[in-house]
């Protein structure tokens, strides 16, 4: 019996041998299957939608798109024309911010950076209901300037409301970039050019600037892609009447309007997705320049000598800082304040008491905050099942040496590029109304459709945030494992895999948060579902009372902190996307 037990170990040792030497292989098929029927498939559907009407080929939508003065400058044109500003605003907010964490010391400054990461993690939907309980006529600002006299504004519903809230968004993130690019400069380049007579500006004109532009061109951008397909800001502040292309499909898709619903929708993924392979080159060229080990010294915010020059910079830094709370501070502020705020100004938990008599009470049609809670978590763990193997899974591929990797980074970056209102849209018109395959409908519906837009969204952070720590790894790690016998599965899980894994974790928290806060696609695939998340759950209750909605907001972001925390801690120097 021994014998025979032996002789059996042997052909079964083999085919385990043989299955995890192509296991990565079998994974990294898996992963461009489901990347095709999660993401590729659904936009597939979606410009066919634009260029089929029953069965035959047409560009008559695309057309009529395209030729249409209200198309052209009441949407695409506004759309394009909001983004620039908001791109704008972000710079003039987020290079300040870059050139303090990246030349002076103060306290705080670690902390203060790390919430550069915030915009990643924080739910959009809470950032407009901020800046309406802050910009709203019985708001924050509208308070402050009754009390000194002064007469309200209007600013909800304005061009000037979109702008600020998209810099509030997108400033941390140029910040980021930046402080990054700027801490890479070499302290020995700009000795060596004031060495040669060249003036403090003259050595940053043709020293410092020239490694910083890469970087700025890489904020500019990203917060141009992000701002060009933002929705729920949109939605919140601007409404129908200031509609972008993201909100205009919304209002096709809610009245069945598909084929204009799809055109549009082609119309923006083929801007985004020719913005997004310009920003792959900007940051293909910063990466290829690597970095500095000798940075420029920093100096102390409060000056060890009072100079003109010196109480100048510390007014302007005094000055920026103010303009940094008002923006930044106040619109959290004033939601947490609003959601304890009554009717007549005083202190009182009755929205938070509403929220506990509509869950209590409530009709099944109604929002309730505890389905909502719930079904977040519930997507959020699917998310973090599917998006971070994946995620992985192509931080691999795209680390590893060999011909048309520029390719494969390219196509598994494009859902970065894709709305969530395209991804969610083509998946209604996909799998949630079905596919044939061979003469079976195939469906994918409820929260298994949520769940795969969401983790079409989130896998992009992942790999992200796991890439550049498998660059990073010596070769001769893995060449010594395999020379010891091990499969490349093998030195993967047992090298390569326990020294990123602080980067899984921060991709697995940033998978989390997404999945909290998205917003877009959900609220096409969750309407009438009773499949909304504390996001939708946000914007349905905006619609009827401010106070509700901003305690909503506040369970949101007691939710979203956790994740915050996290990649905190594990995400480490995370300055690239």
């Amino acid at each position: 019996m021994e014998t025979l037990s032996e002789a059996t170990k042997g052909p079964v040792r083999s085919a385990f041998h043989a299955l995890e030497q192509r296991l990565l292989s079998v994974v990294a098929v898996l992963t461009a299957v489901v990347l095709v029927v999660l993401f590729y498939y659904p936009v597939a559907t979606v410009f066919a939608d634009a260029v089929l009407e029953d069965g035959a080929f047409t560009l008559e939508p695309l057309t009529a798109i395209l030729t249409s003065e209200f198309y052209l400058v009441d949407i695409i044109w506004f759309t394009a024309k909001q983004a620039f500003y908001s791109t704008l605003a972000s710079l003039a907010l987020g290079l300040p911010a870059a050139w303090l964490f990246a030349r002076f010391e103060f306290p705080g400054r670690e902390t203060l950076r790390s919430l550069t990461i915030l915009p990643f993690v924080m739910p959009s939907i809470m950032v407009a209901i901020g800046f309406v309980a802050t910009f709203g006529r019985n708001g924050t600002l509208n308070r402050a300037l009754s009390v000194v006299g002064l007469p309200p504004v209007e600013l909800l519903f304005t061009l000037e409301a979109i702008v600020i809230a998209h810099a509030f968004y997108n400033a941390p993130l140029v910040a980021r970039v930046v402080t990054a690019a700027w801490e890479s400069v070499d302290a020995r380049a700009v000795e060596t050019a004031r060495s040669l007579g060249a003036n403090p500006r003259r050595a940053f004109r043709d020293v410092v600037l020239p490694q910083l532009l890469p970087a700025i061109g890489i904020g500019a951008t990203l917060t141009f892609i992000f701002t060009f397909a933002s929705f729920p800001i949109v939605l919140a502040l601007g409404g129908f009447q200031l509609a972008t292309i993201e909100v205009f499909v919304f209002a096709k898709v809610r009245d069945l309007a598909y084929a204009e619903a799809a055109s549009l929708a082609v119309v923006e993924t083929v801007i985004s997705l020719g913005l997004t392979v310009v920003y792959l080159s900007y940051e293909a060229n910063q990466r290829a320049a690597g970095g500095s080990a000798n940075p420029l010294p920093r100096q102390t915010v409060i000056p060890t000598r009072w100079t003109p020059k010196a109480t100048l910079r510390t007014v302007g830094i005094a000055a920026y800082a103010l303009v940094v709370g008002l923006v930044f501070v106040v619109p959290i502020a004033s939601m947490i304040l609003a959601s304890v705020t009554g009717a007549d100004g005083g202190l009182t938990l009755e929205h938070y008491a509403f929220l506990a008599e509509r869950q209590a009470t409530g009709a099944t049609f109604q929002v309730k905050p505890l389905p909502a809670i719930g079904n977040s978590l519930l997507f959020a763990a699917g998310t973090l099942l599917v998006a971070v193997p994946m995620g992985v899974t192509m931080a691999v591929l795209t680390t590893r040496r060999y011909r048309g990797r520029t390719l494969i980074d390219a196509l598994a970056m494009a859902p970065f590029a894709v709305s969530g209102i395209v991804v969610g849209l083509g998946l209604l018109r996909g799998l949630v109304f079905g596919v044939d395959v061979f003469g079976t409908t195939i469906r994918v519906t409820g929260a298994l459709a949520i769940v795969a837009a969401h983790s079409v969204s989130a896998y992009p952070f992942v790999t992200r945030n796991v890439a550049p720590l498998f660059s990073r790894l010596d070769d001769r790690l893995v060449e010594s494992a395999r020379s010891l016998g091990a499969t490349r599965t093998r030195a993967l899980l047992d090298v390569e895999l326990p020294l990123v894994w602080t980067g899984v974790v921060a991709g697995a928290a940033f998978a989390v948060a997404i999945s909290i806060g998205e917003f877009d696609s959900t609220i096409i695939l969750a309407e009438g579902a009773g499949r909304y998340t504390m996001p939708v759950a946000v914007e349905r209750l905006l619609g009827r009372r401010l106070g509700p909605a901003t305690a909503m907001g506040c369970v949101l972001l007691a939710v979203t902190s956790v994740s915050f925390f996290v990649v905190d801690r594990f995400g480490g120097r995370w300055g690239e996307l």
